[in-house]
């Protein structure tokens, strides 16, 4: 099919290079959507990746159009065109995040047709930790990879954690709570799940939730509130990193809040160092 100069389409999975190779630009921004490219059979789940043409044809920008929209390399003209399909759609997400830049624009568009936001992070910094940046922290040694049987202990973990970052519950029924503890068990299963247990309780955990072109990213960075100030955090998250480049990905990254200075303070006493800024629009 012959494209015009710009065109905003479904990629399906014929477009699967490409647009891995677009994430690739940029790994440590673009890790999100290339790990969800990589887990999607893109023709049954036709939708869920959609791309911006121009020049000929060639794919300029992606989007990620599932449960969250997460845009990758996109340029002004790609946010309007995407934000435009999106709002025809009449899709609702639970929430935009990605390189501030492109956040901004698309919300500038958007939001006047949606609910209004729960939350706008304007400011997150995006941190790396490559695979020649000192390690400047001691692991700990024991913090290891969680077991998908533990999910009695690390299931109240994870959801303590998600409460505290988003402001609500991730689950209201035991329904929920039994689809959020299978979701749980899958990273734990992918040996990207890791806790510090002591007297039969998680009192530090983290998780790789996406890897992909060289990347992966760690979320769910928490430490049980009694236990804060104690040191864990430091040599808990070098252990998460040093395992994640040796095994997962050599650039290591994750994105906080501006306003977490404790959290800024132990990821730059590991070592991470700034490379860019995303915002995230909660909904």
């Amino acid at each position: 099919m012959l494209r015009t100069s710009r065109e905003v389409r479904p990629l399906r999975a014929a477009d699967r290079a490409d647009a891995l190779a677009l994430c690739a630009r940029d790994p440590a921004s673009s890790v999100y959507v290339a790990a969800r490219i990589g887990e999607t059979d893109l023709d049954r789940q036709r939708g869920s990746l959609v791309g911006y043409f121009r020049d000929g044809g060639a794919l300029e920008s992606v989007c990620w159009v599932s449960a969250n929209l997460v845009p990758v390399e996109c340029t002004p003209d790609a946010a309007v065109a995407f934000a435009h399909r999106v709002r025809r759609q009449g899709s609702q997400f639970s929430s935009i995040f990605g390189p501030v830049d492109a956040v901004e624009r698309l919300w500038s568009i958007l939001r006047s047709a949606w609910r209004d936001p729960l939350d706008i992070r304007a400011a997150q910094p995006l941190l790396a930790l490559g695979p020649d940046d000192p390690l400047l922290a001691e692991p700990d040694p024991r913090v290891r990879l969680a077991r998908v049987d533990e999910i009695d202990v690390l299931g109240p973990a994870a959801a303590a954690m998600f409460t505290e970052e988003i402001g609500y519950a991730p689950f209201s029924d035991a329904r929920g709570r039994d689809a959020y503890w299978r979701a749980i068990r899958t990273i734990a299963g992918r040996g990207h799940a890791f806790v510090l247990v002591q007297d039969g309780r998680v009192v530090f955990k983290a998780e790789i939730g996406s890897a992909g072109v060289g990347a992966c990213q760690v979320q769910g960075v928490w430490v049980a509130p009694d236990r804060r100030g104690q040191g864990i955090a430091v040599p808990g998250m070098a252990a998460v990193t040093a395992y994640a480049r040796e095994h997962v990905a050599p650039l290591v990254t994750l994105y906080v809040n501006d306003y977490n200075a404790a959290a800024l303070a132990t990821y730059t006493r590991v070592g991470f160092h700034r490379v860019g800024t995303f915002a995230t629009v909660l909904l």
